[in-house]
Formats: C-alpha cells, structure tokens, sequence
C-alpha cells in the first residue's frame, strides 16, 4: 500500500461522523423530539464545519500556500471532494426533515403552510406579525440607490420579487433575519408550528401595501470565523476583541438557497455576491438545518427522552458531605453526566469557604455564560481573602467573547487571571487547592476530560479525578507553574505534559506494549477519545499491529487510521458511539504483559486527544491511575461497557466508511447501563469482558 494511502483524510473522517449524528435523527427507536434534536446538531456541526475547515481549505487553496496533509491529498482535492460530501448531507438532511415532519404531523404535532391554518390561528398569527415580526423587519431595495446589504455570517434572509399596482415598475427587495427573529413561530399555544419566512411573505402587504407579490426564494450566507492571532500581539484581549468584530465580515465560503428560488433572484443573488457557483447548495426544503430545535423545546416531553437525574457520589455522602474529607480517604473517580458535576462545584464552593485553604488555582477553557457556579466559587475566594489564579484560555473557538467578560468580571474581585503562552492554548483541566492542615499543607487537586461546564457537563461523558496523592499534586503545581511563569520543571514525576513530553509517553507506552509481544507476554492497547489524528501514534499503531498487539479504539469523531487492513492493520479495531451523550473522555489502556482488563495494566485519563494540536499546540495533561479502586472502575465498568456496546455503536470499515453494529440478543447500550446502575465511586461493580453473560445491560 503507498504510504499516504494508509491514512484517511480528516475532513473526510469528520463527515462521516457528522452523518452517523444525522443517522440518529433517522433512528426510529429514538423519541421525536430527540431525532429533531440530532437533526439540528447535524445542522450546526456542519455550519461550524464550513466556518472553519472550509474556510481554511479555501483559503489555502486561494494563497497556493499548501499544508500538507496525513493522506497527501492537495486542498483543491479535498475542497472538491468536501463540497460533493456536503451536498449529499444537506440533501439527506432535508429528505430527513421532511420524514420527521410526517411522524410529527401522525402525532398532531404540525409544522405547516400558512393556507392550511384556520381563520382563528390566521387572526392570531395576524396580531403576532404586527406586534412580534414586523418591528424587527428592515427590507432593503436593490437598485442603483439600494446597494446589496451586508449579509453577517449564518444570516437568513429573503429576496422577494414585487409588482407595483400602479404601472409595470418590478422590484426586487431583501430582507435580512434580525438575530432575534425565531425561524419557527409556535402558533397560540397549540401544537402548530410556521417557518417565520412564510409568515412574512403571507402578511407581505402589509410591508408593501403598494405592491404585489410575485415571486420570493430564501438563501443563507456563511462565513469564514477563524480568528488570526499574531504572535506579536501586545495586548492579547484588545486583540481578539478586534478580531471577534472581524467575524462576522469574513470572507463568503458557502451560499446556501431554496431550490425553488427563481432564476433572476438566483442570479442576482450570486453577482452581487460575487460567489463561485460550486460554492452553492440548494435545499429542498429547510435551510437552516440547526433550526430545527426551536421546535424541539417547544414540544411536549412525551417525545424526549425520559428524564434523567444524576446521582449524588455516595463517597461524599459517606464523609459527611465534606469534600476534603473524601478525598482524603483515597482517590475518587466521577463519571458525568451519570453522576452530578455538583460534586465538581461543591469542591470549590468548600474551598472558597474553608478557613484552612490558603491558595486555589483553576483552568479555565469554556466555561458557562449564566448561573456560573465555577465562577462565583472562584470570586467568593477571592473574596475571602485567599490567593486565587485563573488560568483562563480565551482562545476557545466561539467561546472567546464570553471568556473575555468573565476575564474581566474574575478580576473585578481580585482573583489574578492569566492568559497562559500566546503561542499555546491552555487545554488542560485543573483544579487545585493548597489546604493547612495538623500535619502541613495538602494539595488537592481534580483533573478532568471535560470543560468546567455546568451545563455541557449534564450532556457530555466525562470523568472527574480527585486525589491528594503528594507526588501528583507536586506535577499539578508544577503544571501552573509552567503555564503561568515558564517556570517548567526538568522532570515530572507522574504526569505527562503536552508540549513537554505527551507525544513521547503515548509513544513509550505502545513501544512497551510492542516489546511485551516480542518477549511472548500478554500485549494489548485500548484508547477512547474524540479525535485519532496524529501520524507519528498512528504509526506506532500500525506497528503494534504487525507485531500482533491486539488494538481496540473507541473514537467518536475523527479517525485517520484505516482499521483491518492485512499486513498493516488487521489487529486494529476502530469503534465511534453516538447516543444520548456525547463521548468526550479520554481514557487511554495498556495491559503491561497482562490479560485485559487486569488490575496490572496501566491506565490514564487526558484531556487530550491524539492530535497534533493537542501534543505540540496546546497545554495539555495526562494523569496515570493509581489508586486500584478507581483504577477497577474505569478499565472494568466504563471501558468494558463502550467495548460492549451493540445499540449505538459503529464499527469503522478499512474505506473510512462506518456501519452499525448489529444488536446481539443481548441488546447493550454503555449509555442506558450507567445511567441505570450504581454510582461507580460508590458501589458499582465490575464488568468481565470475557463471559458476555456476566454484562447484564438492559436497553431501557
């Protein structure tokens, strides 16, 4: 095989993923409202998808400034082949949208034309336009006098063709979707939806009382959003203010428009545009496809699933509700959104309260906008009078505008914010607490997978780690250390560090797992995480392979490595999950010369993926398993249930192409198990990956 044939490209991989999500909206096992739901994150995942990637690919391919890639595919190759993906996404979107309205309509759950209303709902619509729309609505004429209006990225708008009643005099007038304007109008209450557009072109005389309707098409602009930073920026926050007002003038990368739009509106649209016409899709039936939740949360619960409530860790419970005391007693695993990521803010509102604690440092990458109880604990602190450092990411793509307010607003209170390098993003997810004790001071210190998001964190899988282990809080010190002083250690005792030596530790732990096989012991590697990208992991994969190191992957999203390719990979498994939750822990597995699971192997849990961006662009962390408790639940109960998981699993075939794997008898879903089994830092029990029957795992 030629050697770039090996790997599959990312934009490609990501595509995949992103219609395994649409795949959802069509499960018909999944309540109504939840396949909308899929259907709309379809949408906005592809909007980001265009905003970033697109762009970068276009704008790579305009400069001629070529980046190679993993698969040696040119940008034009790859643009070509994205836009061709995209349109047949967009169209199955569409064909999906129009399914999904038809199980809604059988279940008197209506999203329909304004002639099918009656003369009730057409006077209460009526009122609502004059009172609700039209104060919002600002046509625009194009004509000599009227140029084209500015278009702002992911804006809606409508182009209408008007007849004047007095003499022949056509116009043609756009107007724009204000930010505020919902897409869809719940009609007085009741189980009627309407597309605002249709709204607007059904009351259109009252906005044109002079002229008559001919003929309107609707289109959708979007934007190129990536930020450029300078490294030599002095002033980092001014900065990115600047560049945020840039966003939403950014260049054109796609124009979205009704298929039925006529021609002369199409054509007007595209010159004055002045946009590529394969740089065009054409929906058949919705064009914001992320809309579609407006509808979801306006729906009866009976069509979403049941609720959910996380458990409370019993070992908090078991130490009187102390956090501190928790910890104490040994290492604590949380695995959210199963078990609540109050626990999380509990350890910081105590901090914050707790006499003995003298200092508090944080990371902090996307975090909440309102009701933000990570961040009050943080100024209750700071109040308090103790030493309170965040370290504040305001890189995060989409969310820089809100770190920047709650920048400001931390240091309003006297809590010290660092913005960590210029040149690198602080990805990592730390929590630390210096306490006075009877025997000194102790660190405590949580790591987790995921953002310290109060809201992301009912949603996302992810897993929380508290320990006060001496050694490990010392690297947990030296990791703020580095990020806030340069100040890096010559060693780190247990943790491996991205830019430091990440790459290299995920390297020497697949080298030792190679050179188990070669000595005749027990070999095997199982990872999970979101991204699988890099080529210097994915060749020492590859390698463990050849040798026969049996490799099991568990990626969500992007995976560049092509799985069950003889003589190359043929012991390489790649599995994504997409369910209720979206996976986002990254647990990484070595058996050590043992059979898997086993109390032997080693275990990790990161915030990082295997990523170029996360080993050599970003502040990241990887933190062993030490204790075997915690250590017995995260190999035996969450990696044993994802590597069991047969009703919402997808196994990736050698092309980059997924299907999903067939329900056993035994139906298994990793999701509905933990939601319906004990807490895993309290009692849960373990799960044998070698007798199928021991899983017991009920799709309720």
């Amino acid at each position: 095989m030629h050697d770039k044939k090996k790997y599959i490209n990312r934009e490609l991989s990501w595509l995949e993923f992103n219609q395994r999500v649409l795949e959802e909206a069509e499960n018909p096992k999944i309540p109504l409202a939840e396949r909308l739901n899929f259907l709309s994150i379809s949408g906005s995942n592809l909007d980001e998808f265009f905003m970033v990637r697109v762009a970068g690919l276009k704008g790579q391919v305009d400069s001629e400034v070529f980046i190679e890639t993993i698969d040696g595919l040119m940008p034009e190759q790859v643009l070509n082949e994205v836009i061709k993906k995209s349109k047949f996404i967009k169209k199955k979107q569409n064909e999906c949208w129009e399914n999904i309205l038809k199980e809604l309509s059988k279940n008197e759950i209506k999203v329909c034309e304004t002639n099918k209303l009656n003369m009730t709902e057409k006077k209460w619509l009526k009122n609502y336009f004059g009172k609700e729309i039209f104060p919002l609505l600002t046509p625009v004429a194009i004509d000599p006098a009227h140029p084209f209006p500015f278009v702002p990225n992911l804006g809606l708008s409508i182009v209408l063709k008007l007849k004047s009643k007095k003499s022949k005099n056509i116009i043609r007038v756009v107007i724009p979707f204000p930010k505020g304007l919902k897409k869809f109008i719940k009609i007085n209450n009741i189980d009627k939806f309407i597309a605002t557009e249709k709204i607007i072109i059904f009351f259109i005389d009252q906005l044109f009382p002079k002229y008559n309707f001919v003929s309107y098409g609707a289109f959708r602009l979007i934007r190129d959003s990536d930020i450029e930073f300078s490294d030599e920026a002095e002033d980092l926050v001014t900065t990115f203010e600047n560049q945020l007002r840039k966003r939403r003038y950014g260049r054109e990368v796609l124009l979205e428009m009704t298929k039925s739009i006529p021609e002369d509106l199409k054509n007007m649209i595209i010159n004055s545009l002045d946009i590529n016409t394969d740089n065009i899709i054409y929906a058949e039936h919705i064009l914001d496809i992320s809309s579609a939740n407006q509808i979801t949360s306006s729906i009866s619960k009976a069509y979403r699933w049941k609720d959910f409530k996380p458990r409370f860790p019993e070992r908090i419970k078991d130490a009187n509700d102390n956090c501190f005391a928790a910890i104490r007693y040994k290492d604590m695993i949380i695995h959210h959104p199963y078990e609540s990521f109050d626990v999380v803010v509990k350890f910081l509102r105590q901090a914050a309260k707790d006499k003995k604690v003298l200092v508090i440092k944080q990371t902090i990458y996307r975090t909440a906008k309102e009701n933000n109880e990570i961040i009050e604990a943080l100024v209750e602190a700071a109040e308090e009078g103790k030493s309170v450092t965040a370290l504040l990411e305001i890189k995060a793509r989409f969310d820089e505008e809100v770190n920047i307010k709650v920048s400001r607003y931390l240091k309003r209170y006297g809590v010290q914010v660092v913005y960590g390098s210029i040149n690198l993003k602080t990805h990592a997810k730390i929590s630390l607490v210096v306490r006075r004790e009877r025997k000194g001071l102790n660190t405590y210190v949580h790591f987790g997978t995921g953002n310290y998001h109060i809201n992301t964190a009912k949603v996302y899988t992810d897993l929380s780690l508290f320990t006060c282990n001496n050694e490990v809080a010392e690297d947990a010190q030296q990791f703020f250390n580095m990020a806030t002083g340069y100040a890096s250690p010559s060693r780190w005792k247990h943790l491996s560090v991205a830019p430091d030596n990440l790459r290299n530790d995920i390297l020497t732990l697949i080298d030792n797992e190679i050179s188990n096989k070669v000595k005749g012991r027990k070999s095997e590697i199982w990872f999970k995480c979101n991204s699988l990208i890099d080529e210097e992991v994915i060749n020492k994969l590859y390698k463990a392979s050849q040798m026969g190191v049996k490799v099991e992957l568990i990626v969500r999203g992007v995976c560049c490595l092509r799985p069950k390719i003889k003589g190359l990979s043929e012991n390489i498994s790649v599995r994504s999950i997409v369910g209720r939750f979206l996976e986002h822990s990254r647990i990484y597995c070595f058996s050590n010369g043992h059979s898997m699971p086993s109390s032997m192997a080693k275990i990790f849990i990161s915030s990082a993926d295997i990523m170029p961006r996360n080993f050599d662009r970003r502040y990241e962390v990887m933190v062993p398993i030490l204790n075997q408790t915690v250590h017995k639940q995260i190999l035996n109960q969450i990696m044993v249930a994802n590597l069991k998981d047969n009703t919402q699993a997808w196994e990736m075939k050698p092309s980059g192409e997924y299907s999903r794997i067939i329900e056993g008898k035994l139906p298994i879903s990793a999701h509905n198990y933990f939601m319906s089994n004990p807490s895993l830092s309290g009692r849960g029990k373990s799960i044998k990956i070698k007798k199928p029957k021991d899983l017991i795992l009920k799709n309720k």
